[in-house]
């Protein structure tokens, strides 16, 4: 009898281990489980973090090839990449301003069927909030550059223009069309009277017509700059500094000296300017409608308009 109830003793007490050992075989499994599970969520997540961060790399490639493609063709990039996170579209206007006809195929051109759409697309892309513009050129058509010039004029984002090498002839209106306008020291203009090419009539109404083309022309200059219209037409005629043509070349400070650009500069001083007119600038009109209910002997209501910027 003692000798059964012993055996049903171990009996119990191998069951009991069994038991025991069964349920950590199971604890075993269980977290063996959820150590796979976080492998392959960890491996999931890196997976996903390479995929993120080989999409980041080809959109910025993306960008970068369409950069390089824009200022290849058009000389034009949005400035995106500062730490204030403005959105700074580059404009540059270079060698010759072509206007009706096409110049030689060796001559570096800015077409102006070119620039026209380009500032339109400015205006209306609210994206945008500022306009640096790049001069270096040897002037051009006249009504090719007071159009340029007109349109730079009437944006309503801040402008800021550079003269760098030399802002010549018809280059002049351009520079001075921006809200403020930087040379460079090294950097020249020339300021001459109107030429014609082709055929020319002697005729006193040809010769009106060329007064009135340069009277647009310094009349335009001197409503954006601090020039008088008066000092440029003599700086136009004068014959004791070129050689084989009327006119007067200005040096970077002498061009801030006669009011034609506001100050001496690079590219530095340049953006930081644009930065700050655009900090300047005011918020976007808006239009809020307030309504109120009063009731007093009997229901009023009253609306108004309130307008704030």
């Amino acid at each position: 009898m003692h000798d059964i109830i012993n055996s049903e003793k171990r009996s119990e007490t191998e069951n009991q281990e069994m038991g025991g050992l069964d349920q950590y075989a199971e604890m075993c499994r269980y977290q063996n489980e959820r150590h796979e599970k976080t492998v392959e969520n960890l491996a999931d997540e890196d997976m996903a973090a390479n995929e993120e961060e080989n999409e980041n790399k080809e959109q910025k490639l993306k960008k970068e090839d369409t950069q390089n493609e824009q200022i290849k063709e058009m000389g034009q990039v949005v400035l995106d990449s500062n730490s204030r996170k403005h959105k700074v579209e580059l404009l540059t206007i270079i060698g010759e301003v072509e206007g009706h006809e096409s110049a030689p195929s060796h001559s570096k051109t800015t077409k102006y069927e070119h620039v026209l759409p380009k500032l339109a697309i400015i205006e209306d892309d609210e994206e945008i909030e500022g306009l640096l513009i790049l001069l270096n050129t040897v002037g051009g058509d006249v009504e090719a550059g007071l159009a340029i010039a007109e349109m730079i004029a009437s944006l309503s984002i801040p402008t800021v223009s550079l003269v760098l090498g030399g802002g010549h002839s018809i280059g002049v209106p351009m520079a001075v069309s921006a809200d403020y306008s930087f040379v460079v020291p090294s950097a020249t203009m020339v300021i001459h009277p109107v030429r014609s090419s082709g055929m020319f009539i002697g005729v006193a109404q040809t010769y009106r017509n060329m007064e009135k083309i340069q009277d647009r022309i310094t009349t335009f200059i001197s409503e954006h700059s601090k020039a008088s219209q008066q000092r440029l037409e003599e700086l136009m005629l004068d014959t004791t500094q070129l050689v084989k043509d009327v006119g007067t070349m200005l040096e970077g400070k002498d061009a801030v000296k006669e009011g034609l650009i506001d100050e001496v500069g690079g590219i530095k001083e340049a953006l930081a300017k644009l930065y700050e007119l655009m900090k300047k600038k005011p918020g976007t009109k808006k239009v809020i409608v307030f309504s109120c209910t009063c009731l007093k002997s009997t229901l009023a209501i009253c609306q108004f308009l309130a307008y704030y910027y």
